[in-house]
């Protein structure tokens, strides 16, 4: 902004030079990322189960790492049932009230990825009954979808109520993504599901899961070298 404003003094001869030229801009802090670890995250399966109106749409989340605007933003042509497939096309927020449909958040953003049997047989369930384009509709405005701040608000306060960190809605995404990967899953598949340029941003981004994976990795190397060598392998 600044730079603009002094390009404009230049070019009504007000200045000689822009002073902000050669400038380094400072790095924006990125937000520590928090994640539920396996108790955690058992406690708060534990109490979405006792909510009907959220469990599905928290369910899901937990089990798709899917951005809130994509979450919220779900229709039933997206879900293709016979197969198991998501896909995902669109991201929602409100302005003013009304939903605005805008473009996923990365190139690679429109996706289509095979859905873990028990969320596709979640969401088959939850078909039935749907009588909305929605799949996560807002019950008071079934035309709508759920506001994704609303559902911001209602995972603090289910936090709050279980007694489990204040994490950002992100961070169940980052959850989903860390014991995805600690469970084995490879990091170009979970890439194409997270809708991430590449799998080194996956991996860049979760070096604390990775780290412990590449410790694992050689212990098991470890195991099977000395297995074919014997103990002459060992020093």
């Amino acid at each position: 902004m600044l730079h603009e404003a002094f390009e404009m003094a230049i070019a009504e001869h007000l200045i000689s030079k822009n002073p902000t030229t050669g400038t380094t801009l400072p790095k924006v802090a990125k937000k520590e990322m928090q994640v539920l670890n396996e108790s955690q995250l058992d406690t708060f399966m534990k109490l979405i189960d006792e909510d009907e109106h959220w469990r599905d749409f928290f369910y899901t989340e937990l089990t798709t790492g899917l951005r809130r605007g994509e979450v919220c933003g779900l229709k039933w042509t997206d879900f293709d049932e016979q197969n198991g497939k998501l896909n995902i096309n669109r991201s929602i927020s409100f302005k003013n009230g009304k939903v605005v449909e805008g473009e996923t958040k990365t190139g690679k953003g429109k996706r289509s990825f095979y859905l873990p049997s028990s969320t596709a047989k979640v969401l088959s369930e939850r078909k039935k009954t749907s009588y909305t384009e929605w799949i996560f509709n807002n019950p008071l405005k079934p035309e709508q979808p759920i506001n994704p701040d609303a559902a911001y608000r209602k995972m603090k306060a289910m936090l709050k109520k279980a007694g489990l960190p204040s994490i950002r809605f992100h961070d169940l995404r980052h959850t989903f993504a860390t014991h995805a990967l600690t469970s084995g899953v490879d990091a170009k598949t979970l890439s194409g599901i997270l809708g991430h340029t590449n799998a080194s941003f996956t991996l860049d981004t979760y070096t604390h899961v990775t780290t412990d994976m590449q410790q694992r990795a050689s212990n098991i190397v470890g195991g099977f070298m000395n297995d074919i060598f014997g103990e002459e392998l060992k020093i």
